[in-house]
């Protein structure tokens, strides 16, 4: 992604917050509207994952390869 790009996404998502007086719950509600409303209308919705995925254990995998 360009910076114009993520520039761009931060000003929708900048401009909504403000239309709906940057009310956490408010946002929420309608985020959850819409989601709702597209999924009615047959769009394929992706639900996030119960957990997410772990972190890497990088410094295990440094002591580990670290003595050969």
């Amino acid at each position: 992604m360009t910076d114009s790009i993520i520039h761009e996404v931060r000003a929708i998502r900048e401009q909504h917050a403000a239309s709906l007086g940057f009310d956490l719950d408010r946002i929420f509600a309608d985020l959850q509207a819409r989601q709702n409303k597209h999924a009615a209308e047959g769009w394929t919705v992706i639900p996030a994952p119960a957990t997410p995925p772990q972190e890497p254990r990088l410094t295990l995998q440094r002591t580990r390869f670290a003595h050969r």
